[in-house]
Formats: structure tokens, sequence, C-alpha cells
């Protein structure tokens, strides 16, 4: 059982950067794989990125491949998804979800456990 909240979400202008946090409950967080999803207005929720349980291996969506940093501090219980070169297209409501067990990395039905998202939204 692990509980997330998500934290460090606002208003930025394009180009600008925002670091958002997700901390996990328990001693047993490394345990848990962890992915940031998002979804935004009349769409569907999507794949954004997704780190192993130690943070050796990573994995992003083409989107924002280059742009965005997903890197956990285990010692913290935390996972940052560091998002630098913002775009409008990023404008969304950003969830952290942790899996404890085997998972395809951008299944969203892999993760059990879902923090109650942060919103992030990016002016032109």
């Amino acid at each position: 059982q692990v509980q997330l909240v998500e934290s460090g979400g606002g208003a930025a202008q394009a180009g600008d950067s925002l670091r958002l946090s997700c901390v996990g409950s328990g001693r047993t967080f490394s345990s848990n794989a962890v992915g940031w999803f998002r979804q935004a207005s009349g769409k569907e929720r999507e794949f954004v990125a997704a780190t192993s349980r130690g943070g050796l291996f990573t994995i992003y969506s083409d989107s924002v491949k280059g742009r965005f940093t997903i890197s956990r501090d285990n010692a913290k219980n935390t996972v940052y998804l560091q998002m630098a070169s913002l775009k409008p297209e990023d404008t969304a409501i950003y969830y952290c979800a942790a899996n404890p067990r085997h998972a395809d990395w951008k299944d969203s039905s892999d993760y059990p456990y879902w923090g109650q998202g942060t919103q992030v939204t990016v002016s032109s």
C-alpha cells in the first residue's frame, strides 16, 4: 500500500521550467517503479515518464524526451519530474503513480497507486 502526493505545479510561460515532486509514504518506497502521467482538458490520459525502483532506468514519451527529466531520491521517498522548455501543449493535470510489481512502463492500468494530481498551465 502506497500513498502519493504531488506538488510543484503552477503557471508558467513557454520556455520556462518547473519541477514536480511526488512524495511516497512508507519505508518500502524504493520497491516501487514510479511513472508520471498527464491529462489535458478534453484529452485522454497519456504517459509522460517513468523510472525503475532504483532510478537507474528511465523512459520518456516522445513528446517530452529531451525536455523532461525524471529522477528519484529514495532516501527522501521522492520522485521528481524536472520540466524544461515548457510548451503550451504541456498544460495538463500531472499525476504520479506507483507500481510494486512488474509493469508495462507506459500502461496506466499497471499502476495501482495514484496521487491526487497537480495542475500545470503553460502560457505562450
